[in-house]
């Protein structure tokens, strides 16, 4: 009984309400108004015509104004377009301006530190000064007559520019004065100095130097830039691309027919016709793997003690003793846009290298490279497209699937031509064309100063005449026996 006392149970009650959601009635009574009609009785008051008739028979009573009493205002100017504009116009009488807004009314010449003249009366500009609150005694003596027609500053050294930059001894004092301040600089690198950068110190210095010992056999590098890339999106850096070769193609005889077409069509007419197509066509050749990537670079690496060792190449002939890298093609290329020669390779572009002097072959210096050429190459498809248009003849190419690269020293000729770089950097046959040149620049320079001391020799000075000089002379008539030159103007 008194586990059955002490028990608790849980009740839920569900109650329902209802309740009404009447509206009240509206504030106002509906109006309803008396119309004589023949209601139900007739039977036509479903018809259409029954509405028709009564709005015709009962006209509203209601008097409706322009704007059907609801008057828009969508300009904000009231009157406007009854021909009323004394809302966009200033008033006769401007309302009085409040003393706080004054200050804001002031024209342009007043706003900032007063500024004074220095002309006019000198009594005006003192009693200027002293209503303005300037009564500084150095002012004041700086703004006296005497004061303004004596000039006190100090005048500054008259340089002595040469008359003319371009001559040599101007040029040979300006290289001389380079080499000075690298020298002082050199000494106390303290005064070094970034131009830009001021929190910049100089850390070490080294010299600029051609490298004579690094000429190819054309004289100079070449800077290819892929506007692509040209292996597949990867996480990682592909070395291989820097052990690639790029093989230029030889263009075929359609192609050079066309490209001489081309180039008449357009030395007969410039303004119509393109001028001729100018691509340079390459093959990348690629090797399979990073380690045939890696024994390329070590197989041109002179200081790599097994650089001729012939387990670096991926095939090696025992019959003919020649070991060979297989690389396979990858895809055509062709040339975008390309600039530089050999007679500007030192001008905009150059390699530099850093040798820190401990190979046994370099200095410790900053060494350059000239560069003769600067190409960006893109994947071929102009000639492709071409294909398609039928303008190259449909005949099968012979397109290389893979080389064999060999790596071997320059011959004896190859080392001559190298070697000729260490004495004319721009080439044996660039530097007997200056020669040349110089020499008829000489020529023509002493036959105009031998014709000019003959003619001052045997000719007056010629004179001007209101300005115009007097540009020939003429021998008088035969009869004349004292043989008198007479000046004319060509005027």
């Amino acid at each position: 009984m008194a586990s059955s006392a002490s028990r608790i149970v849980h009740q839920e009650y569900i109650a329902r309400i209802r309740y009404s959601n009447v509206l009240p009635p509206p504030p106002n009574p509906p109006k309803l108004l008396d119309i004589p009609n023949t209601g139900l009785a007739s039977g036509q008051y479903t018809t259409p015509g029954f509405a028709t008739r009564l709005a015709r028979d009962q006209p509203l009573n209601i008097e409706a104004d322009a704007e059907l009493g609801m008057p828009l205002d969508l300009v904000g100017m009231p009157g406007i377009f009854d021909g009323d504009e004394s809302s966009i116009q200033a008033p006769l009488h401007p309302p009085q301006l409040h003393p706080h807004d004054r200050a804001l009314l002031r024209p342009l010449a007043t706003l900032g530190k007063p500024k004074f003249s220095d002309t006019g009366v000198s009594f005006l500009r003192r009693t200027e000064y002293i209503s303005s609150g300037f009564t500084s005694k150095a002012r004041m003596e700086g703004t006296t007559s005497a004061k303004g027609l004596v000039d006190t500053r100090k005048p500054k050294p008259v340089q002595n520019l040469p008359a003319d930059r371009e001559s040599p001894a101007y040029i040979k004092a300006q290289v001389e004065k380079d080499f000075e301040t690298a020298a002082a600089n050199l000494k106390d690198r303290t005064r070094v100095r970034h131009p830009t950068k001021r929190n910049v110190q100089l850390v070490d210095a080294v010299p600029l130097i051609p490298d004579l010992d690094a000429f190819p056999d054309a004289g100079g590098y070449v800077l290819l830039k892929f506007l692509t890339n040209p292996v597949p999106p990867s996480s990682t850096y592909d070395a291989r691309v820097e052990s690639s070769v790029l093989r230029p193609a030889d263009p075929t005889e359609a192609e050079l027919e066309m490209k001489e077409a081309a180039r008449q069509a357009y030395e007969l007419d410039p303004h119509n016709n393109p001028p001729p197509d100018e691509k340079i066509q390459y093959e990348m050749f690629m090797p399979d793997t990073v380690t045939d990537a890696k024994n390329i670079k070590r197989k041109f690496d002179v200081l790599d003690p097994e650089h001729d060792d012939r387990d670096l190449y991926s095939q090696f002939d025992e019959e003919t003793g020649k070991g060979a890298f297989r690389l396979k093609r990858l895809r055509g290329y062709e040339t975008v846009q390309t600039s530089g020669g050999t007679d500007d390779k030192y001008d905009e572009y150059v390699v530099v290298a850093m040798h820190d002097g401990t190979d046994g072959l370099h200095q410790k210096a900053a060494h350059y490279y000239p560069v003769v050429q600067r190409s960006s190459i893109r994947p071929q498809r102009t000639k492709n497209i071409q294909k398609m248009r039928h303008n190259i003849s449909g005949e099968e190419e012979e397109v290389l699937d893979m080389v064999d690269l060999s790596i071997v020293d320059p011959g004896a000729e190859t080392k001559q031509v190298m070697e000729g770089f260490k004495t004319w950097p721009y080439g044996e046959n660039h530097e007997d064309d200056a020669e040349r040149d110089a020499a008829e620049v000489e020529d023509a320079l002493s036959e105009t100063d031998a014709e000019g001391e003959d003619d001052d020799l045997n000719s007056p000075v010629r004179p001007s005449l209101g300005g115009k000089t007097i540009a020939s002379r003429v021998q008088s008539d035969e009869e004349d026996d004292d043989e008198n030159e007479s000046l004319h103007s060509e005027d």
